[in-house]
């Protein structure tokens, strides 16, 4: 876990730095408020942490793209009308 764990915090902040600031700055108000005691920096502190998650969760549903399911586009018609193509031989002859 010790190894793990700075990977995964290195690789979360690299995606979206802005947010993970916001969230670090928040989990430090919330440490210290509730270590101090000081339940309005506490509460201040998990408000900022909440907003910052509502903030990644609306980053990472803005950047995924909205697929739908279109046909492919057939310039041809399925079905040829006219007789197929005679296929082509080698005749040894020719040489």
């Amino acid at each position: 876990m010790n190894i793990l764990l700075p990977r995964v915090l290195k690789t979360l902040y690299r995606k979206e730095p802005i947010s993970s600031f916001i969230l670090v700055v928040g989990a430090v108000d919330a440490v210290m408020g509730g270590v101090g005691q000081r339940w309005s920096l506490f509460s201040f502190g998990l408000l900022i942490v909440s907003l910052s998650i509502i903030l990644r969760w609306w980053q990472v549903q803005k950047a995924q793209p909205i697929t739908t399911e279109d046909k492919p586009r057939r310039y041809l018609p399925p079905s040829s009308s006219t007789m197929p193509l005679p296929l082509l031989t080698h005749d040894k002859s020719r040489r």
